[in-house]
């Protein structure tokens, strides 16, 4: 778990310092924008409708316009991210072991599922080719 943690954080930390918002921007930026909108954009694919995706960045771009200091929002809402995956403590986990299940490994189950939902054809694909590369 560790190692998955560092690996995230340093990556988040990578994309702040070249692109000079804080670690805390790009992690909200990262977790309550981007990744939210690749499920949409999934959910609309498997729908085969671009409705969620309209809706999706209409409301988004409302919610940015109307915040007045992006940073210390960022501040503010990753602290209740952190004050959340604390909480988790009941279930025995520590901040490391929820952040990367809640925030790496869960989100990537959803995303593999609605993924081979949204492109049936392409996971097959990808396990021949991984099967051929094998043998």
């Amino acid at each position: 778990m560790n190692s998955s943690f560092q690996i995230v954080f340093s990556l988040l930390k990578w994309i702040a310092e070249i692109t000079g918002f804080s670690y805390n921007e790009v992690n909200i930026i990262a977790y309550y924008g981007i990744l939210p909108f690749a499920y949409v954009a999934l959910a609309d694919r498997i729908l085969k409708k671009h409705v969620l995706k309209i809706v999706y960045v209409v409301a988004i771009t409302t919610i940015v316009l109307m915040i007045e200091d992006f940073s210390g929002f960022s501040d503010w809402l990753f602290q209740k991210s952190v004050e959340l995956l604390l909480g988790f403590e009941l279930l025995g986990w520590d901040y490391i072991v929820a952040s990367v299940l809640i925030c790496v490994v869960f989100p990537a189950i959803v995303f593999a599922i609605m993924f081979h939902f949204a492109y049936p054809r392409v996971v097959p694909a990808i396990v021949r080719r991984a099967r051929k590369r094998l043998i």
